[in-house]
């Protein structure tokens, strides 16, 4: 993934919205195309095979599952929530003034197109919506690559929390609302009720 907006001439139309349970195949399938691709370059932070439908299910159903649609069909998708994992997030980080990405997947078709960055700067603007201050993540402790990329994206690396039985530990966190002076693009989002609403990201 690379750091420039997106650019809606170039990503055609896209839309954002909440997934659904007919959506878990296609959910599924981003998931595991990015573990394989992770782990064929020795990162270890999914299931090789990708993420079992149990894991995957509950996020749709509690309706934190998001897809980003193309014209050619899923282009990525995001889990976002206020489920602070208690392995990493402690009481003093005060975990309910964050929301958390989770599952943060962009189709190989699609990457290098501002995709994963489109997001990130969504649920920024969702922490904000909901009265929160952070936008939190962990990712994988030994990815300095990925790490690197966070840190573009104007996250700060709080700490790493090494258990032995978790490859993810590596916590970071950005204040909610946009990259600091990114201009970002319209991504119209879908709501509950199917009706669109744009939101500049």
């Amino acid at each position: 993934m690379h750091s420039n907006t997106v650019n809606p001439s170039s990503t055609h139309r896209l839309t954002l919205r909440r997934a659904c349970g007919g959506d878990l195949p296609a959910v599924l399938a981003l998931l595991a195309e990015t573990a394989s691709w992770l782990n064929a370059r020795g990162v270890r932070q999914w299931p090789a095979g990708g993420f079992p439908a149990g894991r995957i299910v509950p996020l749709i159903e509690e309706g934190t599952m998001y897809l980003l649609d193309g014209e050619e069909g899923p282009a990525a998708t995001l889990a976002l929530d206020g489920h602070a994992d208690p392995e990493f997030w402690a009481a003093e980080d005060d975990p309910g003034s964050a929301l958390y990405v989770h599952k943060l997947s962009v189709a190989r078709a699609h990457s290098g197109r501002g995709l994963g960055e489109a997001l990130l700067d969504w649920a920024g603007l969702r922490v904000l919506g909901m009265g929160r201050r952070w936008l939190r993540l962990d990712c994988s402790k030994d990815n300095a690559r990925l790490q690197d990329y966070y840190r573009g994206q104007r996250f700060a690396h709080l700490r790493t929390v090494d258990l032995p039985h978790r490859a993810s530990g590596a916590l970071f966190q950005r204040a909610g609302g946009l990259r600091g002076s990114a201009l970002g693009a319209e991504l119209p989002f879908v709501d509950s009720r199917g009706s669109s609403v744009r939101q500049n990201v």
